[in-house]
């Protein structure tokens, strides 16, 4: 992708910008910053061999790098862009707040940045489905013709795209918390927030400052803010949401949507926000069966997708198009195999109880596989909602504890079998042991509720670690 010239822009000519954290972010936000014709700064906690060698690279282009600290601020810094992950109450965000310099996430520089004739921005957040519902929302928006892309905490960079030769119509923007916490100009098209649950509260210092961050994306919509009927909270954060006027509040349900909702009507998606009278009539835009997998959170994702992209005038055809042509991502609720009448599903994404609980609510009976870092959650309310689909748990994972306590009180006539292990085996015996405990016709379920790297790089090794285990029983033939 070609980038405009941007060198010559007066306003960052010699401006002292520090630029905290390299990596995914942090790289491209410092050397674009130096095109601009800014002094960088890039401090970085880290001074690993990868670290010397990224640094390397910058300071070959004429951009500083000061590895080992991240906690001093730069003399002359006028303004700090921070990587999203860095919590709010490191040393360096307080000595800018004394010393009056502005901090800015890469989102907000990216909204700054953005040309007088930008692409508007459909924006997402939630503690899950986001990047499913982007994806689902990219995939209808080209299926109306628009040039669009996922972006943000997915895909195309946000400064690609807004820096880019060729305009986007519009974006697909998934954003984190931890984005939403440094972009405090940023004004959406329309935007959604799927579903709020606890998550990332060492961040964040509370479940009170997670959702209000979260809330920031309604901040200025234009035209519609999404919220999700069976979270209230959702409700409540567009209800104190500054808005531009006219913009409206539109729900999503599962079940059959009242007037300015989309819902499910019989095994058909309906829309009854973006219609002419609707107190009265609703619009037909897809089959449940058009969505893959049709499992009820994916579903509340397509419906979400659906809304911003109605609220950008997308006609009902494309819609289902861009459904029937939308496929997800590996680790989201995947088939795998079936095995002698077990069906195998990966859902290795579903890192906290609130997609885990998603997740098994989308199947019965399960033969569970859960465990892992559990990031300070518990996990009694979802063995409680759960408990009736469990044919038997498998637990692994250096918290495993936590669960196998949840479940001893709600679920105590539930088999689990407890691997203390971490060993490369590790995942294949917990695959073994849950096509023990299977049936045919049950459905043996990765949905560890938990983070992976206690074990595992990332969650894709997980899955993958998954998968390869699956595929080994099928080749020995075992159930």
């Amino acid at each position: 992708m070609g980038i405009r010239k941007v060198s010559e822009q007066p306003a960052w000519q010699g401006k002292h910008v520090t630029v905290a954290g390299l990596g995914v972010s942090g790289i491209p936000a410092a050397r674009v910053l130096h095109g601009l014709g800014a002094v960088v700064t890039v401090v970085n906690d880290g001074d690993d061999e990868r670290s010397r060698a990224q640094a390397a690279e910058l300071e070959a282009e004429g951009i500083t790098v000061r590895l080992g600290d991240g906690a001093t601020l730069p003399p002359g810094t006028e303004l700090v862009v921070t990587a999203p992950g860095w919590k709010p109450d490191k040393p360096l965000f307080r000595a800018a707040e004394a010393a009056g310099v502005e901090v800015w996430g890469d989102v907000e520089l990216a909204w700054r940045l953005r040309g007088p004739d930008a692409a508007p921005w459909l924006a997402v957040t939630g503690t899950n489905g986001k990047t499913t519902t982007v994806r689902m929302l990219a995939s209808i928006l080209e299926a109306a013709g628009l040039r669009t892309a996922a972006v943000g905490n997915i895909g195309v960079s946000l400064l690609d795209a807004v820096l880019g030769e060729e305009p986007y119509d519009v974006l697909a923007v998934e954003l984190s918390s931890y984005q939403l916490h440094w972009a405090p100009s940023l004004r959406a098209h329309s935007a959604a927030v799927l579903n709020l649950a606890p998550d990332h509260l060492d961040w964040h210092g509370s479940m009170e400052a997670y959702a209000a961050d979260k809330g920031r994306i309604y901040e200025g919509n234009q035209i519609a803010c999404v919220y999700n009927v069976a979270d209230k909270v959702t409700e409540d954060l567009v209800r104190e949401a500054d808005v531009e006027e006219g913009c409206r509040a539109i729900g999503f349900t599962l079940g059959t949507p009242g007037p300015s909702e989309l819902g499910v009507v019989e095994g058909i998606l309906v829309d009854r926000a973006f219609v002419a009278n609707r107190q009265k009539n609703a619009q037909e835009l897809a089959e449940v069966s058009d969505v893959q997998p049709p499992a009820p959170h994916n579903i509340a994702n397509a419906l979400a997708a659906a809304a911003l992209a109605r609220a950008f005038g997308v006609e009902p055809q494309a819609v289902r198009d861009g459904l029937r042509a939308f496929r997800p991502d590996p680790h989201r609720i995947e088939l795998v195999e079936e095995i002698e009448g077990v069906v195998y599903v990966d859902d290795s994404k579903a890192t906290n109880t609130h997609a885990a609980e998603a997740s098994l609510a989308a199947y019965d009976p399960i033969v569970w596989i859960a465990g892992g870092l559990a990031k300070g959650a518990t996990f009694d309310e979802l063995v409680q909602k759960s408990a009736q689909r469990l044919r038997g748990v498998v637990l692994i994972g250096q918290d495993r504890a936590l669960i196998r306590e949840a479940l001893a009180r709600h679920a105590p006539e539930v088999p689990v079998v407890d691997l203390d292990r971490t060993d490369t085996g590790a995942m294949s015996a917990a695959v073994q042991e849950a096509a023990a405990l299977a049936r045919p016709g049950d459905t043996v379920l990765l949905a560890p509720a938990c983070a992976s790297m206690d074990m595992f790089a990332n969650y894709n090794k997980r899955g993958e670690a998954f998968a390869d285990a699956v595929r080994s029983l099928a080749a020995t033939g075992r159930a």
